[in-house]
């Protein structure tokens, strides 16, 4: 009897298809086969096989391909996300699987240049400098030894035609070294140690499957800024390495964390592989070799490193757990997070999830034995928390057009005296958020969404943080033609830089925000330069609160710390209490002590109260209790149902007809559908549909039930479902 195949095809597909496997082609699931779909042919993978007297009207499996199978604890990931976010299975698939024809050729080699014995045949001064910086021999590639000697490549080139330069072919630098668990370290703190122990104890690396006894509960990593909680991982990663296990740190800025990588040096010897969009399509694929045949044993990458094929995958790291950019928004909506726990149960290895501000769910997971809870309550070398106070905008208003209060001023005076950085934060980009007219009151809002044009005076440009388009700024105004009229109102971080440029004008001023021109690179060469004390006053956005270590740095100013408090995002108390505590937990990790300003018009609000105080404790008793009251997560379910069309009226009926086809059973609550709070984002018109219900209803059964009996979704009409929101926007 021939087999018949399920194939799972990865495209927005939510069914496999059956194919016949041909006579001699003996399939197992998890092969990656080459199948016919309409006029063409596509990669998909068997997702099951099963012997038939049918099959007879079934197209034939083309071909099985070169590529490794999906194992099935991948294969089982794709299933449960596709169950858990109601996105067809295809599209989880999308994210798993490389496709042959994204993948890149063979990397080719290196190509490096050396001196031979020829002289040149027709001496010049510049190649007498190229001479000079190939004298010692070494191997160097052409663009490194023209920038060396100082001229253009195309002296090089003339040398290299003239036979005085050789060209040599150089293997490419390997994507995985080897990292060494054993590599000399600095002394663990007597805290630290006993985390290590906690954290590390009970995990049964060294045998090939876990036993029921085995407790692989996830580990709640939770420790005060500074306290050392990456070193306490970097133990646990060690000994997962040391025996012949895979580790993935997932981080939120993957781009971003070259101080990272060279911590990992500083423990291991090398730097771990690094996963992120950044990185070219052929060092991609040998990358991806490299984890499938369990050659890379550390992995550091941005949330769709999770998805990668990993042999013998030990551990997974989820460090800054609470970072709102580990949730997938567009696609197929998921988080991270979450999905390191689901695969680090399926692959029957431990997930250390680590923060020193956990989001309110894993706090209650925590709390309620799910998560085992590991604590780090201070900092490394018995260094002091920075003090913390409020400056009350309402009693210190800053000089007319400024945005520094006096108090502010003058403490950055006295800290930039005494030879010390300060940190001035802002989590707004560009120079003014909007920009308008006084004489017509016109203000410039992007053609695209509804939102106003954020002005980027680097650039020049008023540019759309949604779509990013981006138009020149104009002289006169476009809808009255006068000169002079236009004003920036409201700061960013550029507008900050200025004023800071005016009030210290002999001080080095560095600004950080992530669309700084240069792009990440940029970025690393201006952090590395903050570390090592070569500036003096840093502006950033939230970009600076992620987890570096800037040890000259003793006081940091906190703008507009209201500046979250005012959405109706249900997390906006939550992050805005995590942001703050993080970005005022970068003063003072040297040897100086710390201290952080933080302006307010709400100085009484819980939020600025209780880091005040310092008191977190308190701050996530009273979340977690008012949680608990109103039925939010996670006492109970949210998602959100958004409806977008290129016309308002389309959307808004679409909405309409889904809402009336609700029929929320006890226990659900349907609102809407309401115009979203951005209602137009890149020339779609958006309305919201939210779910809530309590925590013992299946959320996902009643998606599904109820996206069947509603209006079928026509035209340019579309509804993305998005299980356990992040954004109410």
């Amino acid at each position: 009897m021939p087999a018949v195949a399920e194939i799972l095809i990865p495209l927005a597909l939510d069914t496999p298809y059956s194919y016949v496997a041909p006579a001699g082609l003996d399939l197992a699931a998890g092969d990656v086969v080459q199948v016919p779909l309409g006029p063409r042919e596509i990669v998909g993978v068997v997702w099951g096989v099963t012997e038939t007297a049918g099959g007879s009207n079934l197209r034939p499996v083309t071909g099985r391909l070169p590529y490794l199978p999906l194992s099935e604890p991948l294969r089982s990931l794709v299933d449960w996300i596709a169950r858990y976010t109601l996105a067809p299975k295809g599209s989880a698939l999308a994210m798993v699987l490389r496709l042959p024809d994204e993948a890149a050729a063979g990397e080719t080699a290196r190509v490096a240049v050396r001196l031979t014995d020829k002289p040149p045949s027709r001496p010049t001064p510049a190649r007498a400098k190229v001479l000079a910086a190939a004298a010692d021999g070494a191997l160097r590639g052409k663009s490194a030894l023209a920038k060396e000697a100082g001229v253009s490549l195309s002296v090089v080139d003339g040398l290299i035609d003239d036979g005085v330069l050789e060209t040599v072919a150089v293997e490419p630098e390997p994507v995985a070294p080897r990292p060494d668990p054993d590599f000399p370290r600095a002394p663990l703190s007597p805290a630290q140690a006993a985390a290590v122990a906690a954290l590390v104890a009970p995990f049964p690396w060294d045998r090939p499957q876990p036993q029921e006894s085995d407790d692989l509960r996830p580990v709640l990593l939770e420790g005060v800024t500074g306290s050392g909680k990456t070193e306490v991982y970097f133990e646990a990663v060690a000994a997962c390495v040391r025996a012949g296990r895979q580790a993935l740190i997932l981080m939120p800025e993957i781009a971003l964390t070259a101080q990272f990588l060279d911590r990992f040096a500083a423990r291991f010897g090398v730097r771990p592989a690094a996963w992120h969009s950044g990185i070219g399509g052929k060092r991609r694929e040998r990358l991806r070799a490299a984890v499938a045949e369990g050659e890379a044993l550390v992995v550091v990458g941005a949330r769709s490193a999770l998805f990668l094929p990993f042999a013998r995958l030990g551990l997974i790291v989820v460090d800054e757990e609470h970072e709102t950019a580990y949730k997938q928004e567009d696609g197929v909506h998921y988080h991270a997070r979450d999905m390191a726990v689901v695969r680090g149960r399926l692959e029957g290895c431990p997930v250390v999830l680590t923060s020193a501000t956990p989001a309110i769910e894993t706090r209650v997971n925590a709390a309620r034995g799910r998560y085992r809870h590991v604590l780090l309550p201070e900092r490394f070398g018995g260094r002091r928390l920075p003090d913390i106070a409020a400056i009350d905008m309402r009693l210190d208003q800053p000089e007319r057009g400024r945005f520094l209060s006096p108090p502010l001023v003058n403490a950055v005076k006295s800290t930039l005296e005494r030879g010390e950085q300060t940190l001035l934060f802002l989590n707004r980009r560009g120079y003014a958020p909007l920009t308008l007219c006084r004489a017509c009151g016109h203000r410039y809002q992007c053609k695209n969404c509804s939102t106003w044009l954020v002005e980027h005076r680097f650039r020049r440009a008023l540019v759309c943080h949604q779509c990013g388009y981006a138009e020149r700024r104009p002289e006169a105004c476009t809808e009255c033609g006068t000169f002079d009229n236009l004003t920036a109102c409201g700061p960013g971080v550029e507008r900050i830089a200025e004023e800071a440029a005016e009030m210290f004008p002999d001080r080095r001023i560095v600004v950080l925000s992530s669309d700084f021109p240069g792009g990440a690179e940029r970025l690393r060469q201006e952090l590395e330069a903050v570390a090592a004390g070569e500036c003096d006053v840093v502006i950033g956005t939230q970009l600076v609160a992620k987890g570096h270590n800037f040890p000259f740095l003793t006081l940091v100013g906190v703008l507009d710390a209201d500046i979250g408090l005012t959405s109706g995002d249900p997390r906006a108390a939550e992050r805005t209490f995590q942001l703050l505590q993080q970005v005022t937990g970068r003063a003072g990790r040297g040897e100086k002590p710390g201290r952080a300003l933080v302006q307010t018009y709400q100085p009484d609000h819980p939020v600025i109260a209780a880091l005040l105080s310092g008191d977190a404790e308190r701050f996530y008793a009273e979340e977690i209790q008012a949680r608990e009251a109103a039925g939010l997560p996670p006492f109970g379910r949210l998602a959100a149902l958004i409806v977008s069309a290129s016309e308002r009226e389309v959307a808004e009926a679409h909405g309409q007809a889904l809402a009336r086809a609700a029929e929320p059973p006890e226990g659900v609550m349907v609102l809407g559908p309401a115009e979203a709070p951005l209602a137009l984002v890149r020339g779609r018109y958006r309305f919201r549909l939210l779910v809530k219900t309590e925590r013992n209803v299946d959320l996902q059964a009643y998606l599904r039930a109820w996206i069947a009996r509603g209006p079928k979704v026509r035209g340019n009409v579309r509804v993305a479902i998005d299980v356990d929101p992040q954004s109410f926007l």
